[in-house]
């Protein structure tokens, strides 16, 4: 159980993050819910949260800001007491084959997916050390382990994802710091909208479904228990079979 702990989780306003958000709370964790756009849902997401006894925050902070970071994870620290489990969540797409994409579309990806995972972690290094304890969970994607044609952005920032978890882990391993990644498939969230009913993208997955947000909110809960401390620098698939 997560009774007593704080959590951070970005991107926390709709699927995968709220997911994850709402599972930590029922297992009595803190949630500290980071949005960057809408107001709206984070305190959706909020009120559900507080519904089940834990204290819980909705912070707006544009993750691909390190001085935005600095300013949120100072603030959290201040309201909460302090940070155990760090969920870097927050990622966009900007669909496109390379001919036709630009400069930006790929920046952009890459700043809010990977520059703002490093972001969140380095604001909350100095945190976990002098803890001796923390778990950051990363989620990057198989697009981050197969690539995926018309998201060379996206892939980028996903494989980046990977190999910036698996050096963290490394570092922190000393100070009792566990840093590990999940790489989801098809999730039915927003952003896969276009593909749940799309039966040629079904037929690639040997489970032939979609995955539901609150299944990765699972093996996230997981990862951020005592009962994973041995795990670390690790990248679990959650994809239905996916990318065997």
């Amino acid at each position: 159980m997560l009774k007593g702990k704080t959590a951070v989780i970005t991107g926390a306003s709709r699927g995968i993050g709220k997911a994850i958000a709402l599972k930590f709370a029922t297992q009595k964790a803190n949630v500290a819910i980071i949005y960057c756009g809408n107001k709206e849902k984070a305190d959706e997401v909020l009120k559900e949260a507080l519904s089940f006894g834990v204290n819980a925050k909705a912070y707006k902070c544009n993750v691909a800001d390190l001085s935005e970071c600095g300013d949120t994870i100072k603030q959290i620290i201040a309201d909460f007491g302090g940070i155990d489990i760090l969920v870097n969540n927050a990622g966009i797409t900007r669909d496109k084959l390379m001919l036709q994409m630009d400069e930006s579309d790929f920046s952009d990806v890459i700043d809010t997916n990977l520059k703002g995972a490093f972001n969140m972690i380095k604001c909350c290094y100095k945190e976990f050390m002098k803890k001796r304890y923390g778990k950051i969970i990363n989620i990057s994607s198989v697009a981050g382990l197969s690539g995926n044609a018309g998201q060379t952005n996206y892939s980028a920032s996903k494989s980046g994802i990977i190999g910036l978890s698996k050096s963290v882990a490394k570092e922190l391993a000393g100070r009792n710091v566990c840093c590990n990644a999940i790489a989801p498939g098809f999730v039915e969230t927003d952003m896969t909208e276009k593909f749940k009913e799309h039966e040629e993208i079904l037929n690639t997955i040997p489970l032939k479904r979609m995955g539901k947000p609150e299944e990765v909110a699972n093996l996230a809960a997981f990862l951020a228990d005592d009962i994973s401390d041995y795990i670390t620098g690790e990248v679990i698939r959650i994809d239905g079979g996916l990318a065997m």
